[in-house]
């Protein structure tokens, strides 16, 4: 079976893990501060803060910022589920938008006329690795006095207009979760240029803790590892490697099946660095045989082809019994016809080859 991704791990790692075991400090610890540091300087921004996962990420970030109970916060519903139950964990309102039928990423024209007066802040998430069109997102933003928040999840080292995305709203968030474009196995980070929310964040993630048994706000147990750390340090480094591989990867795929009917390969938007943590697909009524056809005669053939994600978030149980009830048609459509490729850094010529002719 060729996976649909690979954490690429190596004796770098391995010596980072041995030294933490070595140093008999396991918990957050010096590693943390190093990562920290070293992330921030890579994404661009003045501050970076870790935290155990991508989801603990966006809670913090939402309560560094003030969310609270009676705000509404506007979010993709095209998109994993913790992109909006971090919005319910403040006690707030996620407000669903549809997506650009392209990019798959909040439209820009159609955020507007999802802001009322609770409005407080928009979460954008950049899709499979590719960054929003955040110039016309923020200065919607700005004018509403609204607070920006990416979700870069799946987006490590992917680039709008020369700026790594992270860098661009308020606060950025990453998972490092192990299909990630970089791994610490479960992680996250949060960005920003804003000293305050980096403040509050360092403290909401250990228990609201200004100094040791002195809590001043309600907080969480969100701490990061040395352990993790020590790997996320390693993988931080062959970031640019990892991606560049995606990208060719990518290039090859997209060269390939854009000749086939009834497919649509990723389109890419001017001036991004799209970083392909998923290549993504769509199958239309003209290809023959439908998405989940094709996916498990894929998977018959030995091609670990995956959907992401087949149920929006406001079809989702949880959201139905919460009476969502609104109508996104963009996202509906394309959750009915997304199908995701390897794509990962470890695939080799003869593994991409196998996937297209399987398609084929």
């Amino acid at each position: 079976m060729i996976p649909i991704s690979k954490p690429l791990l190596g004796k770098e790692e391995e010596q980072g893990i041995k030294e933490v075991l070595n140093s008999s400090f396991l918990s957050q610890g010096e590693r943390v501060k190093e990562f920290e540091e070293e992330f921030s300087e890579y994404i661009g921004t003045k501050f970076a803060v870790a935290t155990n996962s991508g989801t603990s990420a966006l809670h913090v970030a939402l309560a560094s910022l003030g969310i609270k109970a009676g705000d509404e916060v506007i979010t993709p519903a095209f998109s994993f589920i913790a992109s909006a139950n971090c919005i319910l964990m403040q006690g707030a309102t996620p407000v669903f938008c549809d997506i650009d039928p392209k990019t798959y990423n909040l439209d820009p024209a159609k955020l507007e006329e999802r802001i009322s007066d609770r409005a407080k802040a928009v979460i954008v998430v950049h899709l499979y690795g590719q960054p929003c069109d955040m110039r016309p997102i923020l200065e919607v933003a700005k004018d509403h006095d609204l607070f920006v928040v990416e979700d870069a999840s799946q987006a490590h080292g992917a680039e709008y207009q020369g700026k790594k995305v992270g860098s661009l709203g308020d606060v950025g968030c990453f998972s490092f979760y192990s299909t990630k474009n970089m791994t610490t196995g479960e992680g996250g980070m949060i960005t920003s240029n804003d000293e305050r929310v980096a403040k509050r964040a360092r403290m909401i993630r250990n228990h609201g803790q200004t100094k040791s048994y002195t809590h001043i706000m309600l907080g969480y147990n969100y701490r990061m590892t040395d352990l993790a750390a020590a790997i996320g340090l390693c993988q931080l480094k062959k970031l640019d490697k990892f991606n560049k591989r995606r990208i060719k990867n990518g290039e090859f795929l997209t060269k390939e099946i854009k000749k086939i009917r009834g497919l649509v390969t990723p389109y890419v938007q001017p001036n991004v660095r799209h970083v392909f943590h998923q290549y993504t697909i769509r199958i239309t009524e003209d290809f023959g045989i439908t998405r989940n056809d094709l996916k498990l005669r894929l998977n018959k053939k030995g091609i670990d082809a995956r959907i992401y994600y087949p149920i929006p978030i406001h079809k989702q149980p949880l959201y139905q019994k919460l009476g969502y009830r609104c109508r996104l048609p963009v996202s509906e459509k394309v959750a009915n016809e997304v199908l995701s490729l390897p794509v990962h850094p470890a695939l080799t010529k003869e593994d991409l080859k196998r996937i297209v002719e399987a398609i084929k």
